[in-house]
């Protein structure tokens, strides 16, 4: 089962990379740009097969995948490929340059990269992290709707039979403490609670906001019982509880004052409707952000972990050795296999998602630095025409190679730090 996990997780990643480099070749294609090779990996090629005028191969390492355009940026101020510089940084320029116009043939001078409008090449780079969205999207969608989702419901799992502050963090009840509105009231296991206070819900969080709000306060409460409805009636009682922050998350070691019924709610497999997979997937979207900001100050912790023998933290970043280690995991849980598959499925999801947000970053030699480089050139075009200087031409995105290089090389010991990490301690689910 183990295995099983990891070759679901594998070709999910596999179709995640053809899927990416598809956005950039199709845009390419209609754009009328040349695209002599479609690759999905790096490394020795195992397979592949020329159609037109594209190789479409796959190669030995599946850690990635690109589309080569021909052109990707604009000769030297002389027409042509620059002369060889001494200049280390002038050399990463002119070796950029001179790969961009490899295989070129008679009648390309109209079909590269460069040459494009502006716009066409922000489609074309946009094209391929877009498509990792889509696919998270229809996968949050396929399981959020089709599966559901592991949460809390309104359906009572146990009573609590006296009041004790949440930051006391304990469960033994002393003879100081007062009954519980909840064991007061008559609530019991099993019990599924359907309207609050005349308000009618199933979903937790509504539920629990509304005790929250109510301290003090007596109030009715309608619960399904063996199949009938019973309405009891309480007194919510003032107590210190988990602050929740804006998306309704609990915020760790952090308290407020507020309403206190007094019961755990059980957990269940609950089926979302569109509306409340939208909300679910914009708060993994706002999670995804902060994480991606969050990520220089993890290092230190990941670096203990690896080399000092730390504890490896939860929301530790992973690599694709990390993810599919937990793709096999999760392939060995005591869960049914609907559900199985469907966290897989998350797995997935969540990793085109992180795809698209780190693609989008402004750095070469992600999409994001071509992004940027054609919207500065766009703007700079549109300056010089409001203020009738000559057009200054296509911004050459070669002069930031040294850049792109200096940013590879940080991403690489990255990859390397996370790779080890997830190697000797790697993040577990179960």
């Amino acid at each position: 089962m183990m295995i099983l996990g990891i070759v679901v997780f594998a070709v999910g990643l596999l179709i995640s990379i053809a899927w990416h480099e598809l956005g950039h070749l199709s845009t390419a294609k209609l754009f009328g740009i040349r695209v002599p090779q479609y690759m999905v990996g790096f490394g020795p090629t195992l397979f592949s097969r020329t159609k037109g005028e594209t190789e479409y191969g796959i190669k030995a390492i599946p850690l990635g995948g690109y589309i080569r355009m021909i052109g990707m940026f604009p000769p030297g101020p002389d027409g042509r490929v620059e002369a060889r510089s001494t200049s280390p940084w002038r050399g990463m320029i002119e070796d950029a340059r001179s790969a961009a116009f490899e295989e070129l043939r008679p009648g390309d001078e109209t079909r590269m990269f460069y040459t494009r409008k502006p716009w066409k090449r922000v489609v074309v780079m946009f094209a391929g992290p877009f498509m990792n969205l889509v696919l998270a999207v229809a996968l949050f969608l396929v399981v959020l709707m089709g599966f559901g989702i592991s949460q809390q419901t309104t359906t009572v799992s146990s009573v609590s039979q006296c009041v004790i502050a949440q930051s006391e963090n304990r469960d033994d009840c002393r003879a100081s403490d007062p009954a519980s509105p909840a064991a007061a009231a008559g609530l019991e296991a099993g019990d599924r609670i359907v309207a609050f206070d005349g308000v009618r819900t199933d979903d937790w969080n509504q539920l629990s906001d509304l005790i929250r709000a109510n301290p003090g306060e007596q109030v009715p409460i309608v619960v399904e019982r063996d199949g009938r409805e019973v309405t009891l009636q309480a007194k919510i009682a003032s107590n210190q509880v988990a602050k929740k922050d804006s998306r309704g998350q609990i915020v760790q070691g952090e308290y407020v004052t507020a309403g206190f019924l007094g019961f755990s709610a059980a957990t269940g497999i609950v089926r979302q409707d569109f509306d409340d997979s939208l909300v679910w997937m914009g708060d993994r979207v706002g999670e995804a952000v902060d994480s991606l900001a969050a990520l220089p100050g993890k290092i230190p912790a990941l670096w203990n972990a690896a080399f000092d023998g730390a504890e490896r933290e939860p929301d530790s970043p992973m690599g694709v050795v990390g993810a599919a280690r937990v793709g096999g995991e999760i392939f060995t849980l005591d869960i049914p296999p609907t559900q199985q598959l469907a966290m897989a499925l998350m797995l997935v999801a969540g990793f085109n998602l992180s795809l698209f947000l780190f693609n989008m970053l402004p750095l070469l030699p992600l999409d994001g630095g071509h992004i940027a480089g054609a919207l500065w050139e766009s703007l700079r075009r549109n300056v010089a025409r409001l203020l009738r200087r000559p057009d200054p031409g296509p911004f050459d995105v070669a002069k930031l190679m040294p850049v792109a290089y200096v940013v590879a090389g940080i991403f690489v010991c990255f990859t390397i730090l996370v790779l080890i990490a997830d190697v000797v301690n790697p993040v577990r689910i179960s």
